[in-house]
């Protein structure tokens, strides 16, 4: 299976930071955040890793160069000053991902998730299936429910998407490059019951605010790797 780690993005929230520095690159316990990924991918035993580059994306290959660090291959997918957002994204690149079951990573979460526990590929008829996690008290409401595996759209949901999936890439069919977002997409498919899911109740945290950013850099190094 293939693995692509989203690293477009402008990181407004971060600003003034991020006006410098990408934010998949920004330092916690003494390295980037995307550089996380990539070890417990490598660990994992992923071999192939996409990159999506935008917002000061220069600096990401500059950082992290062809993979062979981490015994990985990274290709990079430039979509330009002006980022397509998920869907666009995962549209340009899916000719370096292929045509199976591919995993995505937020490059701005951190998730102590065990990628050896991934499953192989999705089952028949299934589009995606998404990591949750418990909302947070930060956060004032969550984004779905899940019901006996399967991801459900409910009035007061008490899940988050934590930023890892998998996706078939059928899940674009009909999409071409450009800015959209992956989400209409995603709801239609758990509408139509198509998208699986599974409850992550370890370390979390979204990298997108200063406060977050923070909490997660007071942590003693040992807790953040």
């Amino acid at each position: 299976m293939k693995a692509m780690i989203l690293a477009a993005g402008y990181g407004k929230r971060l600003r003034p930071l991020t006006n410098r520095i990408p934010k998949p690159l920004i330092p916690v316990g003494g390295k980037p955040l995307i550089e996380f990924h990539l070890e417990k991918l490598s660990a994992a035993g992923f071999k192939e890793i996409v990159i999506n580059l935008g917002h000061l994306g220069t600096k990401i290959p500059e950082s992290l160069g062809d993979g062979s660090r981490w015994n990985i291959s990274i290709r990079y997918s430039d979509e330009g000053p002006d980022p397509l957002e998920t869907g666009g994204g995962l549209v340009k690149a899916l000719p370096l991902l292929g045509v199976e079951t591919f995993l995505v990573v937020n490059g701005d979460v951190w998730c102590d998730l065990d990628f050896t526990t991934l499953p192989a590929g999705l089952p028949d008829g299934d589009l995606a299936m998404l990591y949750l996690a418990p909302k947070p008290k930060w956060r004032e409401k969550g984004d779905f429910s899940l019901v006996e595996n399967r991801v459900r759209e409910v009035d007061c949901p008490t899940l988050l998407y934590s930023g890892i999936a998998l996706y078939h890439p059928s899940l674009l069919d009909g999409a071409r490059v450009e800015r959209f977002s992956i989400v209409p997409r995603l709801r239609k498919a758990i509408a139509d019951d198509q998208v699986g899911g599974r409850i992550h109740l370890g370390k979390w945290d979204d990298v997108g605010t200063p406060e977050r950013l923070q909490a997660l850099q007071a942590s003693p190094p040992s807790k953040v790797g």
